[in-house]
């Protein structure tokens, strides 16, 4: 099972790749509870969909996975998992344990 740790470690991985072509005011810190959409978040709908793709290739990189982090799933919960880190690597933990032998 993918750990909500191993999975965070991803995340963060994703959060460098971004935070080097952001601006400094606009970089996330590497925290939980680090808002990534919403009137608290620093990412606009660019910088949320280049969080996404490198996140996408780190996953597959570390898991040998591929995933589609937007797809219908994503859009259609009642909680918004892109909302801050946590609530993102409990999304990406539950598609990978759904996707276990």
């Amino acid at each position: 099972m993918a750990t909500k740790d191993k999975v965070l470690q991803v995340i963060y991985s994703g959060i460098d790749a971004v935070n080097q072509v952001s601006a400094k005011e606009a970089r996330l810190n590497k925290e939980p509870e680090t808002a990534l959409m919403g009137e608290a978040g620093k990412l606009d709908s660019l910088g949320l969909v280049n969080l996404i793709v490198a996140i996408e290739q780190k996953l597959e990189e570390e898991f040998d996975v591929t995933v589609n982090l937007a797809d219908g799933q994503a859009m259609s919960l009642k909680d918004n998992p892109f909302a801050t880190v946590s609530t993102l690597a409990d999304y990406i933990a539950g598609i990978l344990e759904q996707r276990k032998p």
